[in-house]
């Protein structure tokens, strides 16, 4: 539950420190926050890979996630476009790394079955 709760974390700082970089552009004190942002989110990535989980599925969560939430919110905040085929890009982006997920449990599960067979 911990690396779950860090990665979100991550996906937060990442999220926050892109939407900052935009809005740096008119006030430049933001910059500091973008520094800040991904210096954590690099941070709390470096903590879920240390607690074991898988790097193909770290990232590829806070990639895609950060992905979604990024164009969500610049959507809201910075009145940028929001299509339907973004929308549908993402859904797919989104289904890809729930697919590696769910690979990466079936992957494992199968590594401790052999593990548990051979002793």
């Amino acid at each position: 539950m911990t690396r779950w709760l860090l990665l979100g974390g991550a996906i937060a700082c990442e999220v926050t420190a892109s939407l900052s970089l935009k809005g740096a552009l008119d006030r430049p004190s933001l910059y500091a926050v973008v520094v800040v942002g991904y210096a954590a989110s690099f941070a709390l990535l470096t903590a879920v890979l240390r607690l074991g989980m898988p790097l193909g599925v770290a990232y590829g969560i806070w990639g895609a996630l950060g992905v979604a939430a990024t164009a969500i919110l610049s959507a809201v905040l910075y009145d940028e476009s929001f299509t339907s085929l973004m929308a549908l890009g993402l859904v797919l982006i989104v289904g890809g790394v729930l697919a590696v997920e769910l690979g990466s449990q079936a992957a494992h599960a199968r590594a401790r079955a052999d593990e548990t067979g051979a002793t």
